[in-house]
């Protein structure tokens, strides 16, 4: 079968091979590949920005498919069934975390696309604990980004709640901005998310996806304009999706007294300087948000069906996976959205 590799570390180091197709044994479930998106991590990956704790491996984890194939152990999930999967495959599952179901928290756990060969690929297997039926509305399409959607249920409704009386900030018009800005103006809150000038369409995209207040940062007073929004408190929830610590120290500054300040985006370097006069003099919280957990998909799933997450529209090129580097080169050019590649 085909299968786009990272074959070292390095920038680039990356082909599309021929490779045997896996083998299910136990509970493992064997998944012919619809789609896949392309995220963050693995653009970071082809630069040689992450190092992936094994190589070669298969890239991809934000994926639907249809089951070809299970495991003699296998009780629930069938041939037949559209599926998408948690990127967990392996944990030790003795750990406090595990034994809570946090298994993103797992010392030990080995991950989809990263330890264990993922979805950029005509066939992949998963754990029948980690798959996920796709409700008979949601197309494969949208299903693909269930993945990411999860990491943002995770971080707004799983890492604090939210009312519907909040004003929330999101920081980076990105994929997970976006799907976190439905997240959270599914709750009914107030949504003001913020970019830069070169994200305009994307600060576009948010309004048409029912976003209340799109901010270009660069030419408009984003402090300004959440203290007017919000009678000069402060947003009572923000949420970093960009990763980029002057947008960082920005946000921290209208975070209201006592509000909660959720880090999704991840950056590019480990230490950064941030405002902690901010956090402690106005008495913040500020929470770290990793991945996602298994009753995120299960959210991420009903929100997929009700309508509640506009999918679709963020997906702005496909291609196949002969054609996976334009699909890379695509999403490193800034232009588009939401990439799929489909097997």
């Amino acid at each position: 079968m085909k299968a786009v590799r990272k074959l070292e570390p390095g920038y680039d180091k990356m082909e599309l091979q021929q490779v045997e197709e896996p083998n299910v044994t136990g509970t493992l479930v064997k998944i012919k590949t619809a789609f896949t998106g392309i995220c963050g991590s693995d653009i970071h990956t082809f630069k040689g920005e992450y190092k992936n704790p094994k190589t070669p491996v298969t890239l991809g984890h934000e994926f639907s498919g249809t089951v070809v194939e299970v495991g003699p152990e296998v009780k629930k999930v069938k041939v037949g069934d559209r599926v998408v999967s948690e990127t967990t495959f392996e944990t030790c599952g003795k750990c406090r975390y595990c034994l809570e179901k946090d298994y993103n928290l797992c010392s030990n756990r080995r991950g989809i696309g990263t330890q264990q060969d993922g979805s950029f690929a005509e066939f992949l297997v998963s754990k029948e604990e980690s798959v996920h039926i796709i409700p008979d509305n949601v197309t494969f399409e949208a299903a693909a980004l269930t993945e990411p959607l999860a990491c943002c249920v995770h971080a707004a409704l799983e890492k604090t709640t939210i009312k519907a009386t909040d004003t929330v900030l999101i920081v980076g018009p990105g994929p997970i901005g976006l799907l976190l800005a439905q997240v959270v103006k599914a709750q009914g809150a107030k949504v003001i998310i913020s970019g830069i000038t070169k994200d305009k369409p994307r600060l576009d995209l948010a309004k048409e996806l029912g976003i209340d207040v799109a901010v270009d940062s660069m030419t408009e007073d984003l402090t300004n304009i959440v203290l007017e929004l919000t009678d000069g408190y402060g947003a009572d929830k923000v949420f970093d999706c960009s990763g980029f610590a002057p947008a960082v120290n920005q946000a921290l500054a209208v975070t209201s007294k006592k509000g909660t300040f959720v880090q999704v985006g991840l950056f590019v370097d480990k230490f950064n300087k941030f405002d902690q006069e901010s956090i402690i003099q106005r008495e913040i919280q500020y929470v770290g948000s990793r991945s996602q957990k298994p009753t995120s998909w299960v959210i991420a799933l009903q929100l997929l069906s009700d309508g509640k997450i506009d999918a679709d529209k963020m997906i702005t090129k496909v291609t196949d996976l002969d054609n996976w580097r334009e699909a890379f080169e695509a999403v490193m050019g800034g232009d588009e959205i939401k990439v799929l590649v489909k097997s």
